[in-house]
């Protein structure tokens, strides 16, 4: 039996003006998606606890049989583990985003023009933070990361931080409302303030800004954490298992959960991923054996975060035709198989940043054939069962529990 976890990371929405008051779930020309879905169970998950943060940290988690409540600490440790840091218990791993801030000359006044930094390549972005990395204060150090993702580890950092919030949740608004509590978390503020003296006349932005890039002017602290433990994946299901994701995180997840974690060249996180790539990757992994595949796609979401309406429904256009059609089509070849497709969370594009809202999920059990939706959309899942903590979708999908 081989099971295939297919997580469209913020597929989930809200009706959208601009789609005719359609989500882009219920927009999207998704065939596989909603072939299965008429022979699945569908429902509706609860993947972020009601006192939790909706990250995709605490949400994959749940996707993936964790309660957060139980063990998770922090965003940034996930990701440090992918980042080949190991934490000791004096440090805290903090996540660094470049960012692109407006250029009004006080900083707190300055905008959150791009959380991404107009998406800065995995290459400039490690010029940048190994030049910051040299000039930070004893204690610091900065680690690279993909794309605009990098890890700050903080040598016995303040007992309480405070609240850091994601800038993410912040686009186009005013960042003085938003810095680091300067009596909790000082040193962190001294770093985002003088980064960006450090960084806007750096060559790598001045070169983006000659191609009409947005620069990578500022660093942003979030996520913040000690470090992480999970149980092997492989102990509390009985399954070997891969994990395959264009992002830190994910492959954190899977590395601390000691899951195999595939790396796909050209995976990038966003619209131009290697789709294909992905899903040959997959492919490749239950040929060899693998009973189960996490395979994580960031596009939705990243879709979600810039408000790209016609790009959040592309990007669930292509994972149907790209990566569903065509590990289906070898489960099939391979004999009895499961397939769970659900978000981590909603990323609506009025509001451009997560919610903690429940998320649809469909499962589909080659074999047998359930009375489900004509179509895999929030609406529709809505009318089956909700599982609550999401975390026990895993015990759902590995049969140990009936709805």
């Amino acid at each position: 039996m081989r099971t295939l976890i297919l997580l469209c990371d913020g597929m989930a929405d809200t009706p959208v003006p601009q789609l005719g008051g359609k989500t882009p779930m219920q927009a999207a020309h998704k065939p596989v998606m909603d072939r299965l879905a008429a022979k699945s169970l569908c429902g509706m998950a609860r993947t972020v606890p009601p006192d939790m943060a909706p990250g995709s940290d605490v949400a994959n988690l749940s996707a993936m049989g964790y309660d957060p409540r139980d063990c998770y600490t922090g965003r940034s440790p996930l990701e440090a583990a992918s980042m080949g840091l190991s934490l000791t218990d004096s440090q805290y791993a903090i996540r660094c985003n470049l960012v692109t801030l407006s250029d009004e000359p006080d900083y707190r006044n300055k905008i959150m023009a791009d959380y991404c930094a107009d998406d800065i390549s995995t290459e400039e972005a490690a010029v940048l933070i190994r030049y910051l990395d040299e000039r930070l204060p004893a204690g610091f150090r900065l680690t690279p990361g993909v794309s605009y993702r990098h890890c700050l580890v903080w040598e016995n950092p303040s007992p309480d931080l405070g609240v850091l919030t994601p800038p993410h949740d912040i686009s186009g608004r005013k960042i003085g409302d938003y810095l680091p509590d300067p009596e909790k978390a000082g040193p962190l503020l001294q770093l985002m303030e003088e980064s960006v003296r450090l960084l806007s006349d750096h060559p790598v932005n001045l070169a983006r800004i000659a191609r009409g890039k947005r620069p990578a002017n500022a660093i942003w602290l979030w996520g913040q954490g000690r470090r992480a433990a999970l149980a092997p994946f492989r102990e509390k299901t009985g399954l070997s298992a891969s994990v395959i994701s264009a992002v830190d995180l994910i492959k954190g997840i899977g590395i601390l959960a000691e899951m195999e974690v595939l790396t796909v060249p050209g995976a990038t996180g966003y619209l131009d991923t290697n789709f294909r790539g992905k899903a040959e990757a997959a492919i490749n992994a239950f040929r060899r054996g693998q009973q189960l595949v996490y395979l994580h796609l960031e596009a939705p979401d990243e879709c979600g975060h810039r408000g790209e309406v016609e790009n959040k429904v592309t990007a669930i256009e292509r994972i149907d035709e790209e990566v569903l059609a065509p590990v289906l089509t070898e489960l099939e070849a391979l004999g009895d198989h499961r397939i769970l497709i659900l978000p981590d969370h909603p990323t609506p594009l009025d509001i451009r940043t997560h919610t903690a809202d429940p998320v649809p999920w469909m499962l589909y059990d080659s074999r047998r054939a359930e009375n489900g939706p004509a179509s895999f959309t929030e609406e529709n899942a809505a009318a089956g069962p909700m599982v609550d903590p999401g975390c026990r979708l895993m015990d759902l999908l590995l049969e140990k529990v009936d709805l």
